[in-house]
């Protein structure tokens, strides 16, 4: 881990020289924010098991996940997990290929349209951007796994490799339509959407896919002028799902 941080600081001077945002790994990625960790009850779980462990850590034990907050001020968040292992049973994606992986869904309007920030752990290691685009339709049983588009870096830096019990950040904003992913607190993965994401909006959320994970995750308050009974209302339509 120690290579990685170093790696980082080299990273960060080429950042600079893109005009690129970067990060000290010692820093608290959340506090410049506004991050707060989000409970197991503010979740609309799509797919899969969410549970709460007894430190207060949130945990997905199944062969895959999917979840967006209820409600959510931004199109910021962030993942603090620790790999765990894969899961007992272990589910291809669409396409066939076993993949684990784990990462953040940025304006998640329903299962056929969101943008995707994810983080392979097997048989890759690697950060992937993508957008799943599909006007129109709203449903798994409409779109299944069509109109994914990965996007093109400007930049972009290789990510360590996560093994069982590795513990890591995963961050990720949208602001207009510029994309910044950081890992342990450096910006490895930034670029843009270009206009494959003004159609859709929604909230933050998570994907999982054939792993274990104990983790925090955080997003931004709700505005302070929210009130709590509006705060509880479920503003989110959640529809349980085989999986996007």
């Amino acid at each position: 881990m120690s290579e990685y941080r170093s790696m980082l600081v080299v990273y960060a001077v080429v950042l600079a020289a893109w005009g690129l945002p970067s990060r000290s790994p010692a820093s608290d990625s959340s506090s410049d924010a506004g991050l707060h960790p989000v409970r197991q009850q503010r979740f609309c779980v799509t797919n899969g098991v969410l549970s709460t462990r007894a430190d207060g850590k949130l945990a997905i034990d199944t062969a895959s996940s999917r979840a967006v907050m209820r409600q959510s001020a931004g199109q910021i968040a962030e993942i603090r997990f620790r790999y765990l292992g894969p899961s007992a049973e272990s589910k291809p994606l669409a396409s066939g290929e076993m993949r684990r992986q784990i990462g953040i869904k940025l304006r998640a309007r329903d299962t056929c349209n969101l943008l995707y920030v994810m983080w392979h752990i097997e048989p890759d290691g690697k950060i992937e951007v993508s957008v799943k685009s599909n006007p129109g339709k709203h449903a798994h049983s409409e779109c299944h796994a069509d109109g994914y588009t990965t996007l093109k870096p400007s930049f972009s830096v290789s990510v360590p490799r996560v093994l069982p019990g590795d513990a890591h950040t995963l961050r990720a904003e949208l602001r207009g339509n510029d994309v910044t992913v950081s890992v342990d607190g450096g910006t490895v993965w930034a670029g843009s959407v270009g206009d494959r994401i003004q159609a859709i909006d929604g909230p933050v959320g998570f994907r999982t896919d054939n792993g274990r994970f104990a983790f925090e995750y955080l997003a931004r308050d709700l505005d302070a002028g929210t009130t709590r009974r509006e705060a509880d209302q479920d503003l989110y339509q959640c529809e349980v799902g085989p999986g996007d």
